[in-house]
């Protein structure tokens, strides 16, 4: 060990630095071999720091270690001194695997031997700035050092740099306090695919075809071969996929699925399949297919294609007869609850001749064995450290498309990735903790040597005080806290739905996100706030109370319509008509008997103005049930333009409709209801008993009386609102969507 410090100290390491270094020992092996061959470049002499920083970077970087020897030849002899020539040097190999390269296309690459004068950076400076001052009228508005340094790609960034800030000094003089005032930050919504544009998120880096420049990607003799192929295929087209498994109801979390595969392909104008992965007979049902796609559709994303891993069953019952016979699969007889967890010992069948195990899988297909008794496993290791996975069990349920046809199955480890290449898909974007199965998504495709797609990988989204998973779902179903998959309490698709959420809020929500390799947890909120958003732009106006108090006013005129404007805010959007006569339904905690300090409405001594009527009403009598309970007033009205301006205008309804409103609020307490820091006895008994609150005897106004399900509407005052399914010819029901935004000081 004090040997390979000294080693890493001589090329200009802390000590520090190279005990962390040792720490890694396949890293610590290649940078001793290329220390060593600089040395003997060298002779004598010793390495000095920056190349030894370039070597080290060099070394934690470079995928083919076959070029170590020539990029440390070229480091030594400082052909190439900078880090941006390294990336670039790097970037070069990486696009010519296994080639003979050509030096001279890759000095130029790289910028071997090109000297940047000062003079030369001078000019380049003066001409940006130029181009800039011709379009832009701000100070400070001149070319970055970031834009010089593009530029000007293999001059030195410090002397760029300097130079810039030097000739904006010269033209604008010193900042003033007004330039050093920071920006307030300007937030918009742009659509999904523009978000990815604007984010560098689209396919602008890495060209179609050059997979093997994705990390992990594994190279073999015919890999430029089949991407070759896969391009005449494709016509260089952006492919992706949404693979849901039609055995549940899509979430919140598939919203963001959908959104960046759908998204992404739109941004770079590919294309996007939707595809079944229904390789489990025992769990898929037909209302599922149905509701995927409808959701799909509801956001408003069209699939390419609409595709079933079974459309691909005996192609891939083929390739595994194939796999078989390449040596890398084997029917194994191991019990399921033996393979269980991690540092499962190897199958005693792992080495059984190939002859053998092609009898026993053709036996399996022909239903020779019962459930459980044999499988087929790939002879690899997953990056968790799983060894050889399944790629085909045996289930005796007839499938919903194939019906009894097949009685073996394949797994999502071995469906997954051949899928995707039969499809020709060009990126599998998938959530993280589907990383640990790249190295074997890699592996089955060059098993088998067809087309290896690109594996990306994103953070999923998950929200608080909900649960998403399907077990879970099913126990609020079984023990009656919800309804079904729909609840608008749930946070699945088709509940958001229900609940009156509009698809243009659920896409705006998942565009704000965006995609990071880190999960994300987000409050429900934020997922309101974008629906209000949307509804305020798109829900016409009604009036209603949810808690009527009979008003009669004494001294109306004449029984009239009011005209009211479905957008207060823009007129112009159309409106609707209401009846106005002497009898009225108010909201009971729009009025007290008893003045409070702060209160604005009616009370006895205080009048109150009626939305859009053009009248103020004052309280002449108020009457109560033998309780003691406000039942009734009787009030005066009087023309708004003849008396003072109210403090506060009500909502009011005249010959209204009944209507049954649900009010909803968070199923869960807590925010992680599945945590049992949070919450020991288990997610059920975290229930929230006043998540649903059902008014039977609500009052809205006549305008939304030809309503259709999932219509919607903001009841001013209260609430945006949305149609529900159970609604019939005789009486609405409406669900609470949001609530407004009001002031939180309101009283």
């Amino acid at each position: 060990m004090a040997d390979a410090v000294s080693i890493f100290m001589s090329i200009g390491f802390s000590e520090q630095k190279a005990k962390e270094t040792l720490k890694n020992e396949a890293l610590t092996s290649t940078l001793k071999k290329a220390i060593e061959q600089a040395q003997g470049l060298l002779g004598s002499a010793s390495v000095d720091k920056t190349a030894g920083t370039l070597l080290y970077n060099m070394v934690t970087r470079l995928k083919d270690t076959n070029r170590l020897s020539f990029l440390t030849e070229y480091i030594i002899t400082q052909k190439i001194t900078s880090e941006l020539q390294l990336s670039a040097a790097l970037d070069f190999l990486k696009s010519h695997p296994q080639e003979n390269l050509d030096r001279l296309e890759f000095e130029t690459a790289c910028g071997v031997g090109v000297v940047v004068t000062p003079e030369q950076i001078e000019d380049a400076v003066r001409t940006l700035h130029s181009l800039r001052l011709l379009w832009c009228e701000n100070r400070f508005g001149l070319c970055s050092s970031g834009e010089a340094r593009t530029a000007l790609k293999w001059a030195d960034g410090k002397i760029v740099k300097n130079e810039v800030d030097m000739q904006v000094l010269h033209l604008l003089g010193p900042k003033t306090e007004a330039d050093l005032e920071k920006k307030p930050k300007v937030y918009f919504y742009c659509p999904w695919e523009n978000w990815l544009k604007v984010n560098h998120v689209v396919y602008c880096s890495l060209s179609l075809g050059e997979n093997y420049k994705t990390e992990g990607y594994v190279v073999t003799p015919n890999t430029m071969n089949l991407l070759k192929k896969h391009l005449e295929e494709t016509g260089g087209q952006v492919r992706t996929r949404f693979p849901p498994e039609p055995n549940g109801i899509l979430h919140i979390g598939h919203a963001k699925a959908i959104n960046f595969n759908f998204g992404f392909a739109k941004a770079n104008n590919g294309i996007c399949f939707l595809r079944y992965d229904d390789t489990n007979p025992e769990k898929e049902e037909e209302k599922y297919f149905t509701a995927i796609r409808e959701m799909v559709e509801w956001l408003g994303y069209k699939p390419y294609a609409v595709t079933h891993a079974s459309d691909n069953f005996q192609l891939l019952y083929d390739l595994a007869v194939d796999l078989i016979r390449r040596g890398h699969a084997y029917v194994c007889h191991q019990r399921g609850e033996e393979l269980k967890g991690h540092n499962v010992p190897p199958s005693p069948w792992r080495e059984r001749p190939v002859e053998e195990s092609l009898i026993l899988f053709d036996r399996m297909r022909k239903g020779m064995f019962a459930e459980g008794e044999v499988t087929l496993r790939m002879k690899m290791v997953m990056e968790d450290g799983k060894m050889d996975p399944v790629a085909y069990r045996i289930k005796y349920t007839p499938h919903h498309r194939t019906g009894d046809t097949w009685c073996i199955y394949p797994t999502y480890d071995y469906t997954h990735c051949l899928c995707d290449s039969i499809e020709n898909i060009t990126h599998s974007l998938c959530t993280k903790e589907f990383q640990s199965r790249r190295s074997s998504y890699f592996w089955l495709c060059n098993a088998l040597d067809v087309y290896c797609p690109v594996q990306w990988e994103y953070g999923r989204l998950n929200l608080t005080y909900t649960v998403v998973s399907k077990r879970k779902i099913i126990k609020l179903v079984e023990t009656g806290i919800v309804r079904d998959w729909d609840d608008p309490r749930l946070f699945t698709l088709t509940a958001l739905r229900r609940r009156g959420f509009p698809p243009q809020a659920i896409n705006n929500f998942c565009a704000r996100v965006g995609v990071t390799v880190a999960q994300t947890t987000m409050e429900p909120h934020l997922l309101e706030a974008c629906v209000r958003e949307v509804l305020n732009d798109t829900a016409p106006r009604a009036m209603a109370v949810l808690e009527p108090l009979k008003v009669t006013i004494t001294n109306l005129p004449t029984n009239k319509e009011v005209r009211v404007p479905d957008f207060p805010a823009n007129e112009a959007k159309g409106s609707h008509v209401v009846p106005f006569s002497k009898t009225i339904f108010i909201e009971k905690s729009d009025f007290r008997e008893v003045m409070e300090k702060g209160y604005k409405r009616l009370t006895p001594d205080q009048p109150v103005g009626l939305r859009h009527a053009g009248y103020v009403i004052s309280v002449q009598r108020v009457i109560k049930d033998g309780c003691g309970n406000v039942c009734e007033l009787e009030v005066t009205c009087a023309s708004s333009d003849s008396v003072e301006k109210p403090k506060a205008f009500i909502q009011w309804v005249s010959n209204p409709l009944q209507c049954e409103v649900r009010l909803y609020e968070r199923l869960f307490l807590h925010k992680n209801p599945e945590d049992p820091a949070e919450v020991p006895a288990g997610f059920l008994t975290d229930i929230n008993p006043y998540s649903l609150t059902v008014i039977e005897s609500a009052l809205v106004d006549r305008s939304v009386g030809k309503s259709k399900v999932f219509d919607k509407f903001q009841f001013e005052r209260v609430g945006y609102f949305s149609v529900d399914p159970d609604s019939t010819s005789e009486k609405l029901v409406f669900n609470r969507t949001v609530t407004l935004k009001e002031d939180p000081g309101k009283i």
